[in-house]
């Protein structure tokens, strides 16, 4: 065990180790090393791994504080253990989304600079292609495989790591020109660990005899928040087990029903539609599941009512990149009752809705997200992490548009460069989407805006047919009919476009910029 930990990421698992040091932390799905693949330890292992780790950081890589440390690959349990151990030290753990091209790595990395770059077997050829100033490559086994020097496991920096002092960064995707690095300190993240314990009301195992503990499946990307610090991180704060997969694979999520039997999940559009349309969707018991939250701005609702047909409430967690992300909650007792609402602020969070003068909106009316919490970021990188930089006074405008009810509880209805005003009428595309999503023979959809001479602009919408006869069938005289009677005639789509494929972000949103050039034959 190591001495006085300043980190308060690190202390809290240097606790854990020892309070609850034989309780189960982690569970992985993904270890080269096991016959199974499955490398399973408990919380005492966890923090041994980070003193472990640590060390390697700073005696063979020579890791200082404020020096970013990159992550390349799939998921993987030394990604966690990394990440503490950059708390411990003061230094930025940086993961990289695998999905993007090299060009666009590069970007990232000429902007962020790291000093170490850890990579998979998978990603090695990428990682050997990325550059950076004194950058240095290893794969992620060697932080682990190796002894460290005995005198350092215990080491501490030379200067005391404080709360707000910057632990993570994260790039936006980059969508609408250059990607952008939320800078997310040590006490933000602590924030968010507690905004997200609050939301899913995380139960640690032994605490309460009368009440079995959680165990989270973790399946999604965790180079994005929404993998990372809507429940991983948060839980394994909370002393509650994670069952971590390398990437989301629907057969195997389904498989881990039985195995496992996880208590909570985190799902998205795409992947609640992977589950859907899997064989077994309808044959695997979910009774062990006592919950799942989904973290896209909209969902469809018709998705929502199929797991809740299942016995499984969906409860939903906005926020973005920039807000750490867990800003507003539809917690799982409320779920079935308020379909499709994001829900209320988190206990530390302040969210408005403002007009396009900054004018907060009355209930009922649309108005931008704007929030202010103590998980937000403290700035964006490109300006060096300059405290503010990105924000308004503290708050962050996160381009979403909502409404409030009487009650407080907010419904996300879609981004402002989403929606489309059509002859001075405002269309929020999610609503047209929710209506197709119920049209047997449609696997995906996405209605996007496009210029019109006579109404400024339409809406138009492009579908993915399903495999089978139904999906095969559909004609766009077909989909019109089955909006006819479920939406407004002006917010009819004025066109119906089938692709193979929609453009997608790594957490399975569409790209709707990038959807509108392919309409177009522009670029996005």
């Amino acid at each position: 065990m190591s001495g006085h930990e300043t980190s308060p990421i690190a202390a809290r698992f240097a606790q854990l180790a020892q309070t609850h040091g034989a309780q189960a932390a982690m569970t992985f799905r993904g270890d080269a090393r096991k016959p199974d693949g499955t490398l399973a330890y408990d919380f005492a292992k966890f923090w041994r791994r980070v003193e472990r780790v640590t060390a390697h950081l700073q005696s063979t890589w020579g890791v200082q504080s404020g020096e970013r440390v990159a992550w390349l690959g799939f998921n993987h349990e030394l990604q966690l253990v990394t990440l503490v151990a950059c708390a411990r030290l003061g230094a930025i753990f940086l993961p990289l989304n695998f999905r993007l091209a090299v060009p666009e790595l590069q970007q990232v990395m000429q902007d962020a600079q790291p000093r170490l770059l850890v990579h998979d077997t998978h990603h090695a050829d990428t990682a050997q292609a990325l550059q950076a100033p004194a950058l240095q490559h290893t794969q992620h086994d060697t932080l682990i495989a190796t002894a460290s020097p005995r005198a350092l496991p215990r080491a501490l920096p030379r200067h005391e790591v404080h709360s707000d002092m910057p632990l993570l960064l994260v790039y936006t995707s980059g969508t609408t020109g250059e990607p952008k690095g939320a800078v997310h300190t040590q006490a933000a993240l602590m924030a968010n660990a507690r905004a997200s314990a609050w939301a899913h009301d995380f139960r640690r195992a032994g605490a309460n005899p009368n009440v079995p503990g959680d165990k989270l499946l973790s399946t999604l990307p965790m180079f994005h928040v929404g993998g990372l610090c809507i429940q991983t991180l948060p839980a394994l704060l909370s002393g509650v087990e994670v069952v971590l997969h390398t990437r989301f694979d629907p057969s195997a999520w389904l498989d881990e029903m039985a195995i496992s039997q996880p208590t909570l999940s985190l799902l998205v559009p795409a992947t609640m539609r992977a589950l859907f349309d899997h064989p077994r969707w309808a044959s695997t018991s979910l009774a062990c599941l006592r919950g799942i939250m989904t973290g896209s701005s909209t969902v469809p609702v018709a998705y929502l009512e199929t797991l809740h047909a299942r016995g499984v409430p969906v409860g939903q967690v906005y926020g973005t990149t920039e807000t750490g992300p867990v800003s507003i909650v539809l917690r799982l007792p409320d779920a079935v009752a308020r379909v499709g609402a994001s829900g209320w602020p988190q206990p530390e969070a302040q969210v408005k809705l403002i007009d396009t003068r900054c004018q907060e909106v009355g209930p009922g009316e649309t108005g931008e997200v704007c929030v202010r919490a103590p998980n937000l970021m403290r700035g964006y990188w490109h300006l060096k992490g300059q405290s503010g930089v990105g924000l308004q006074d503290g708050w962050f405008h996160s381009g979403d548009l909502g409404q409030r009810a009487p009650d407080g509880c907010i419904t996300i209805v879609g981004r402002s460069k989403d929606m489309v005003i059509s002859g001075g009428e405002n269309i929020y595309p999610a609503e047209i989407e929710n209506q197709l999503v119920t049209l047997p023979g449609v696997a995906e959809c996405a209605v996007v805006g496009l210029a019109d001479v006579r109404w400024g602009e339409v809406p138009v919408a492009v579908l993915v047919r399903s495999a089978d006869a139904l999906g095969q069938g559909l004609t766009p005289e077909a989909v019109l009919l089955h909006l006819q009677s479920r939406i407004a005639r002006f917010k009819l789509p004025r066109r119906v476009v089938f692709m193979a494929s929609l453009p997608k972000s790594a957490l399975g949103k569409v790209l709707k910029p990038a959807l509108q050039a392919l309409l177009t034959g522009t670029n996005p």
